[in-house]
């Protein structure tokens, strides 16, 4: 039998563009508080660049080095949105507020980090058996799924690995919209609660969603394609981004606080 849905959320309908001010109100929260946003920022280039230069040489070790980082961020980002919220209450934001919550031992947020970590494997499986399948050489080294998969004369292989990580994608994102906001935010909720939470936000804004989307992989791209420096300011941007989103996306009752 499903967990029925908490009592005291209520998903909100948004106008589309609605993300551009979540980033504005980041760009706040950045200036008031930027200590916390570049040392998030920078543990993630530091982890990321230093397990792409570990992995530079084999593409599927490259490929689970990302999945290891699309595993940390939205969990690093936890220390983010403790600021904004701390923020938000007028109260006094420091980094040690937010070292401290990424050590509350919430058996929810660890259960989540399991399920990232499910998914991201998921991923790499069957990116590596689609193109096992369908390449008759095999796949080594970066140069190797440039040459053979992204560069291949015949239409096929390359979009269908693209559709593939697009389809696997969607349910991660609709999964971790604001799951961990709400899993903070409410000590009472579960986690299937909190993801059937995020699927009803998706489902009630999709255009909006989208949007919200497409400047995550925008932002995300910009990090990484700037040898990982560009991550001091995109983790903060997109972590305190995430927290007003959820603000926006959920409507809750303070007495449950």
């Amino acid at each position: 039998m499903s967990t029925p849905a908490h009592p005291h959320l209520e998903v909100k309908d948004i106008e589309a563009f609605r993300p551009m001010h979540w980033l504005a109100l980041a760009w706040k929260d950045m200036e008031r508080c930027p200590t916390a946003g570049v040392t998030h920022g920078l543990i993630l280039a530091l982890v990321a660049g230093g397990l792409f230069w570990f992995a530079r040489h084999d593409f599927w070790w490259i490929a689970a080095m990302l999945s290891v980082s699309m595993i940390i961020a939205p969990l690093l980002a936890t220390g983010l949105y403790d600021i904004s919220r701390r923020l938000e209450r007028g109260e006094e934001a420091t980094l040690t507020d937010a070292f401290r919550i990424w050590t509350c031992g919430d058996k929810r947020l660890i259960q989540f980090g399991l399920l990232l970590a499910v998914s991201s494997a998921g991923w790499l499986v069957c990116s590596a058996a689609l193109i096992q399948w369908m390449l008759p050489a095999s796949v080594h080294t970066p140069a190797d799924f440039v040459r053979l998969v992204v560069l291949q004369p015949q239409f096929g292989l390359f979009e269908l690995w693209v559709i593939m990580g697009a389809l696997l994608a969607a349910p991660m994102f609709a999964s971790t919209l604001v799951t961990i906001p709400l899993l903070m935010d409410h000590p009472s909720l579960t986690l299937q609660q909190a993801v059937q939470t995020s699927w009803r936000v998706v489902a009630m804004n999709p255009v909006a969603m989208a949007c919200w989307a497409g400047i995550l992989c925008l932002f995300t791209a910009l990090g990484i394609g700037s040898a990982f420096l560009g991550l001091l300011g995109v983790v903060p941007m997109l972590g305190h981004a995430s927290w007003h989103a959820y603000r926006d996306l959920v409507a809750y009752d303070p007495t449950v606080h």
